[in-house]
């Protein structure tokens, strides 16, 4: 699927990639509509209804993916909530057998992620998956989501990069359009980010469905 002779940077992302997307998932369509409820004094069911438009209209962009801008506009501790259920936060399959064989080649690689400072720590402690990288890149130190084609040229402004040398692994299908728009030659799709859904069907991208697909020649 790939030749490994032609890489020299690996950029991956974080949830739905090297993480599973179970936990962000249940955190916002099932934990976050509970303890809005709580506070609303409304039922569960209310509560989605209220939120999931909310959550619609900001998809794609720096907000949604900003736990602060939620903090202030829902009136909870999302940072605090998180924490509360780290104990949910899982390593997808192969990911740290992939890593290790990554680390062990010349081979630089880093982390690239739309997710908020906070929610990486919570997540870095519960996996220890910082020891792999070269570098962790956060949109929010950017100040640009992945999905909109101007973070592409702050990424390579920050951390240099070769376009037609780098694979770039994600599960967003919107943020490896945008990668392909800017000019990264090699990118792969993950076509099972929730280990409690089934794989999906990948139109457009080559996809995997663990890492043990990329592996060969590395």
């Amino acid at each position: 699927m790939i030749d490994w002779n032609k890489i020299d940077t690996v950029m991956l992302d974080m949830d739905g990639t090297l993480l599973d997307l179970n936990f962000d998932n249940h955190f916002w369509k099932e934990f976050v509509p509970q303890k809005f409820a709580e506070q609303q004094g409304v039922t569960a069911a209310e509560a989605k209804q209220q939120l999931i438009p909310r959550f619609k209209m900001m998809e794609g962009q720096l907000e949604w993916y900003c736990l602060d801008y939620w903090s202030d506009a829902l009136k909870l501790d999302i940072a605090g909530l998180k924490a509360e259920i780290a104990g949910l936060i899982t390593v997808l399959p192969h990911v740290t057998e992939f890593l290790e064989k990554v680390q062990s080649s010349s081979k630089s690689v880093y982390l690239v992620t739309n997710a908020h400072r906070d929610g990486l720590e919570i997540k870095m402690q519960k996996t220890c998956l910082q020891q792999f990288f070269d570098g962790i890149i956060c949109s929010h130190d950017l100040g640009v989501a992945k999905e909109q084609s101007g973070f592409w040229s702050l990424l390579q402004q920050q951390q240099p990069f070769t376009k037609n040398t780098t694979l770039f692994v994600d599960d967003n299908l919107a943020v490896l359009a945008s990668a392909r728009q800017f000019g990264i030659e090699h990118l792969i799709a993950v076509a099972k980010p929730d280990s409690q859904q089934p794989k999906r069907d990948i139109d457009g991208f080559l996809a995997i469905e663990d890492f043990r697909e990329l592996m060969d020649g590395l």
